[in-house]
């Protein structure tokens, strides 16, 4: 009899997770960490070691960058070494007013930019904007500013007036629209103005129906890259990629560690969320449940889905995924190849920090 958890039409692109455990863990003496690690990146470092981004939250729900070597034992990560924070809000447009700081690190390595490039969550005076940074050695970033959203007639919005998350690079440059080669951005607009307008819904862009977050795709070229790197930080070209669409994922969906290039085209590990926002997109959800799924790419062009899980990867389970600052969370941000073994950091319940492998074993179907 056919398993009703795998799904068999074509393209047949099998994937499961596998818990390794807990990597890293409040420290009670820390004072940056009594609210929780979450929500990591991940980069390598010029003396070969695997170093983590974790997002470090402070009293007050103040978050910073942090910075930690991955311990390493039998080609698993297993613990970590703390080396302080890289990134905090010392800017006027990271510090909000009900709290702030610097959130949830996406870092990619590009190699023809020779750049890690860190996307994260600038939460200042008017809530959640994404924000870039570039550093070569992975301890200096240079911050490039909050993303700069072009203008897209065809769109009749402004991409800038509304907050954004997961954000997050590709590795390298893929074709843009019309062709031309393009760095680019996967990103969730949210259509949202609670936290401004309370009574007053923003109209959504030209040809979107359906208000809730979802995984949208922007580029910038690489000719206007390789001019100024600040370019980095204005995308253009902006375009849905894809929406809620499966029971598990009704609320919202958003992109997770940068996509990764399999022979099928481009995997993106992805978050999918049930359940209801308790007062307001911007104020912390309780009510809420965060699982794992998967998309498929097409590398001719990565704004077109190939396939999508039907099921999610991974669910909230184990007592540190359901129990925490916000219950029933597992949120992949990071991704990395360790020894022909692919590892996946993800944020435990917004308090802690896992690990697991991802191997073939479950399935995508086409859309």
């Amino acid at each position: 009899m056919r398993d009703p958890h795998i799904v068999t039409s074509t393209p047949l692109i099998p994937y499961t997770l596998e818990r390794l455990g807990v990597l890293m863990s409040p420290d009670a003496d820390n004072v940056l960490e009594q609210e929780g690690v979450l929500n990591p990146a991940t980069a390598w470092g010029a003396d070969g070691s695997l170093y983590l981004y974790p997002r470090l939250v402070a009293a007050g729900n103040v978050s910073r960058v942090g910075r930690a070597r991955v311990l390493v034992d039998d080609g698993v990560p297993r613990d970590v070494e703390r080396l302080g924070s890289v990134l905090e809000a010392d800017r006027g447009w990271e510090h909000g007013v009900a709290h702030g700081g610097v959130e949830d690190p996406r870092i990619t390595w590009i190699p023809s930019l020779d750049r890690h490039v860190m996307t994260y969550v600038a939460f200042g005076p008017l809530g959640p904007r994404p924000a870039v940074a570039i550093s070569r050695d992975g301890e200096q970033w240079t911050r490039l500013g909050p993303l700069q959203f072009a203008y897209d007639d065809t769109l009749d919005t402004d991409l800038n007036l509304f907050p954004n998350k997961d954000v997050v690079f590709f590795p390298e440059p893929v074709p843009g629209p019309g062709g031309a080669l393009s760095y680019a951005l996967l990103h969730r607009p949210m259509w949202d103005f609670s936290f401004v307008r309370p009574d007053e819904a923003p109209p959504l862009p030209a040809g979107i129906t359906d208000d809730r977050a979802s995984v949208w795709i922007s580029y910038i070229p690489v000719e206007d890259v390789e001019r100024d790197l600040s370019a980095l930080a204005r995308p253009t070209g902006h375009r849905m990629v894809a929406g809620p669409r499966f029971d598990w994922e009704a609320l919202k969906i958003g992109a997770g560690p940068a996509p990764i290039r399999v022979p099928e085209g481009w995997l993106v590990l992805h978050h999918g969320v049930t359940g209801e926002v308790v007062g307001g997109a911007f104020v912390p959800q309780q009510n809420v449940r965060y699982v794992v799924g998967a998309l498929l790419l097409d590398a001719a062009d990565p704004s077109r889905v190939l396939a999508r899980t039907e099921t999610p990867l991974m669910e909230p389970e184990t007592g540190d995924e359901t129990a925490g600052t916000v219950a029933n969370v597992v949120f992949p941000t990071a991704v990395e190849r360790i020894d022909g073994r692919t590892f996946v950091f993800y944020g435990m319940a917004d308090s802690k920090i896992g690990v697991a492998e991802l191997h073939r074993g479950s399935s995508l179907s086409a859309t």
